[in-house]
Parts: C-alpha cells; sequence; structure tokens
C-alpha cells in the first residue's frame, strides 16, 4: 500500500524546514554506503517533526531505539535545551560508526550516549524512576510491545513516546499478512489504543507514527 503519493510527498517536501547541509550529506551517504538499507533512515519531514516535538516537549532526557546511521538522532539532539541526553541504542557497529562520525561534525557528540547492545536489556537496566522526557523506537518490529512498556513507565508524566512504521506499508490492515513483524505491530497498534497510562494519536505520516503521551 502506498502510503505517501509521491506527488504529496514531493510537496510536503518542498513545504516544510529543509534539512541543512550535514543532513544532507548523511543522507546520500547512507544511501550510497548501504542502499539495500536507507529506506530505514527517516525522512526530511520525520526529522524536522521530530526536532520539533523534541523541542515542544522540553525534552532534556530522552532515549530512541535504533539508530541506524544517525539522522534522527541528529535530529532529537538538536532539539534538546543546552545540558540535554539521549541514549541511542542499537545493535550494529557498522551502521553507528557513520552517526558518530556526523554527531561529531554537528557538535552533539557529548549529548549522545550510543550502546552497542541488544536495546531491551540496555532498557531494563535503567532506573525505574520516572524521569525520561522523550522516547523514539525505530528499530526492529517485532521487539516493539516490549520496548514500548520499558519506556512507558520511565516517562515523566506529560512525556512523550514516539513510535515508527506502525503501519508497516498497509500489512497492519490486512491479516493475510502474517510474519512475527505483522503481528507484533497490530499487536503494539492495539495496546496503545486501550492503554490507560497514555493519551495517543495515530497519524498517516511516512509509514505511519504514533504518539503516545504519559498520563
Amino acid at each position: 500500500m502506498d502510503i505517501v503519493d509521491p506527488a504529496v510527498s514531493e510537496y510536503v517536501l518542498a513545504h516544510c524546514t529543509p534539512a541543512d547541509d550535514l543532513l544532507r550529506e548523511l543522507a546520500a551517504e547512507t544511501r550510497e554506503t548501504f542502499p539495500s538499507s536507507a529506506g530505514m533512515q527517516v525522512s526530511q519531514d520525520e526529522g524536522q517533526f521530530l526536532t520539533m516535538l523534541t523541542q515542544l516537549t522540553g525534552a532534556r532526557r530522552a532515549v530512541e531505539v535504533g539508530v541506524f546511521t544517525g539522522y534522527s538522532s541528529i535530529c532529537i539532539a538538536r532539539g534538546m535545551p543546552p545540558g540535554g541526553h539521549l541514549l541511542a541504542c542499537d545493535v550494529s557497529e557498522e551502521w553507528t560508526s557513520i552517526a558518530r562520525h556526523y554527531w561529531k561534525r554537528a557538535g552533539l557528540e557529548e549529548r549522545i550516549d550510543l550502546r552497542i547492545a541488544p536495546a531491551l536489556g540496555t532498557l531494563r537496566a535503567l532506573p525505574a524512576d520516572q524521569v525520561l522526557d522523550l522516547a523514539f523506537i525505530d528499530a526492529d518490529k517485532a521487539s516493539y510491545p516490549l520496548y514500548y512498556e520499558e519506556l512507558i513507565t520511565r516517562l515523566r508524566p506529560g512525556g512523550l513516546l514516539i513510535l515508527d512504521n506502525v503501519l508497516l506499508g498497509g500489512h497492519v490492515l490486512d491479516s493475510a499478512f502474517q510474519s512475527d513483524d505483522d503481528v507484533a505491530m497490530r499487536q503494539m497498534n492495539e495496546i496503545i489504543a486501550v492503554d490507560d497510562r497514555a493519551d495517543s494519536v495515530m497519524l498517516p505520516v511516512r509509514d505511519g507514527i504514533t504518539l503516545a503521551r504519559k498520563r
């Protein structure tokens, strides 16, 4: 399913704050270095959306699950005030080596703490206190319900949890799709819809984004 018509996508990209030179270079290097995986990188408009959400929430303490080459990390970290801290979780040294390079160029390396390890273990090792202001999940889809549970309990009241790819190219709408990712994402979407710990909205942005605000 084509969630965003190409003509609409082109128009949207032309009418939002453009990516700067550094982000454009990062996107180009990602496409060149990892052509088969480049689609995992957030788009220009989604990156700007992440920056704006970070600014609107005043987030100082954030977690990102799924770094890839670091585009979304830069967008979140740039939206933070001085002294902000982003815990970035990934399992790939190869992908994140590019991320580290661009974080340094962006002057954000002191603001981002990269943990190369299975994210679930990293999250479970965090203090149980409700101290997080913002969290972004964009990693292996089958683990979304587990990541969500670990993060929603650690968000402060009013904190924001952002989940990417919640439409999975339309697969969640069609029960014929029964991969582990499809089943887990349907489960995730149902969990959030009835979770009395948060108010949520699902948006048809790119491959679907859900915002869950902790009550």
